[in-house]
């Protein structure tokens, strides 16, 4: 009887553990493994974006920040335009998820020699 007892409180502790276990650890899962989406600033200031190449993950997303006395705007230079912001005012912003891989220049279409790439991996 008191080995009975002592293997049914061994089956019901390894239970306990193997729940507790999945529970803490979940399933295996290919999203879990990757890196979580990542929020970049870009400012927009003196006729310059700084900075002027930034490096993302797929899914991650940029805000442009004007801090510029005058109107900006951030337009991708792909055909058909990957994003188009509005004109951005002082201290407005302007934000665009990556969701794909791969290198995006875009432009001010007001002051045209500002230029600047999110690569996105």
């Amino acid at each position: 009887m008191m080995i009975k007892r002592t293997m049914s409180i061994f089956g019901w502790a390894a239970l306990v553990m193997i729940a507790l276990g999945l529970l803490f650890n979940g399933s295996p899962d290919v999203a879990a493994n990757a890196p979580p989406p990542v929020i970049t600033d870009v400012k927009i200031d003196n006729f310059s974006f700084t900075p002027v190449t930034l490096a993302v993950t797929a899914g991650s997303t940029v805000t442009w920040t004007n801090r510029d006395d005058i109107p900006h705007t951030v337009v991708s230079a792909d055909d058909p335009k990957a994003f188009k912001s509005k004109v951005i005012d002082t201290d407005e912003k302007f934000s665009f998820t990556f969701a794909k891989p791969g290198t995006y220049t875009y432009f001010c279409s007001v002051h045209p020699k500002m230029t600047g790439t999110v690569v996105v991996k």
